[in-house]
């Protein structure tokens, strides 16, 4: 896959669908790599309509690592170099950057949990990158974010184990906690999931210092009021780890914003659910494409 250079690092990317569509951006959440926004749900975006672009963050998957080698812990992620420190409005900066150096002056962006931080952020911070906002199962941050349910907080503490097997059983085990009740757990399916992220790239210390930078972050409320671009909000009403409370609360600072709350799913984009997320994108895209030119 190609590599891009912007915001001073670099991001690995994949592109589906042609240059003639209108462009999305799906930006995701901590520690997670692009690859978990499954290709068939790419596939369902790019049949309606859009050019998709999804990319590793920074510290995560084959973007940059800011810093090589320390032990994964999350004092250790921040103390042993302050330098390698950040905010997610540095994430935002770099989502908007990839852009530019894609020569795309704006798109769609989509973000799902801490990638739902970063996409409001660029919303805030780079409004001109934006045609609509898509946030999922993410919150405003700061004070105002409802904190996760005890199980949900427990995966976010959970210390990285050392072999590649315990690796996939621990990534197994916490899917088992995030689906939500109108799932099944797939066995099989979830397994060549976490098979597949840990043989990619498997960096825990990027984690803990992405967990650093949205444990910094104060509340986007405020300035959520501010954007103006079409804006839904998607968020599981089963989800553990950032509750509904947290969609509400986003939906009701952003003017105009449609909530999407969905009965059954967690802290996931479940397959039986990803006709109706993608045709409420494609129905905001639509809202954005009757905005007068500025």
């Amino acid at each position: 896959m190609p590599r891009a250079r912007a915001n001073g690092i670099e991001l690995e990317y994949q592109i589906f669908g042609g240059p003639s569509a209108q462009p999305l951006l799906l930006i995701m959440g901590l520690g997670a790599q692009m690859t978990t926004w499954d290709e068939a749900f790419c596939a369902q975006l790019v049949d309606r309509g859009f050019q998709v672009i999804r990319f590793d963050n920074r510290d995560c998957g084959l973007s940059t690592w800011m810093k090589a080698a320390g032990p994964p812990d999350m004092a250790s992620a921040f103390s042993a170099d302050p330098k390698a420190a950040y905010q997610l409005d540095d994430l935002a900066a770099d989502a908007a950057s990839l852009l530019d150096a894609l020569n795309i002056n704006a798109a769609h962006i989509v973000g799902a949990s801490m990638g739902g931080f970063i996409a409001q952020l660029v919303a805030i911070n780079h409004p001109d990158h934006v045609l609509s906002l898509t946030s999922i199962m993410s919150g405003p941050g700061g004070a105002d974010e409802v904190a996760p349910k005890p199980e949900g907080a427990a995966i976010l503490m959970a210390s990285p184990p050392d072999t590649r097997e315990a690796r996939i059983e621990q990534a197994m085990s916490f899917r088992r906690v995030l689906i939500g009740s109108g799932d099944p757990f797939d066995e099989a399916r979830e397994r060549a999931n976490a098979t597949r992220a840990v043989d990619r790239a498997y960096y825990p210390l990027g984690t803990g210092r992405q967990l650093l930078a949205i444990m910094a972050a104060t509340s986007r409320v405020e300035r959520l009021k501010q954007v103006r671009v079409p804006t839904l909000v998607v968020h599981g009403v089963d989800d553990v780890l950032v509750p509904v409370e947290n969609g509400r609360l986003t939906a009701a600072a952003v003017p105009g914003a449609r909530l999407l709350e969905l009965d059954g799913m967690g802290h996931d984009l479940p397959k039986r659910l990803w006709p109706q997320i993608a045709d409420a994108i494609a129905e905001l895209a639509e809202r954005s494409n009757a905005l007068p030119m500025t």
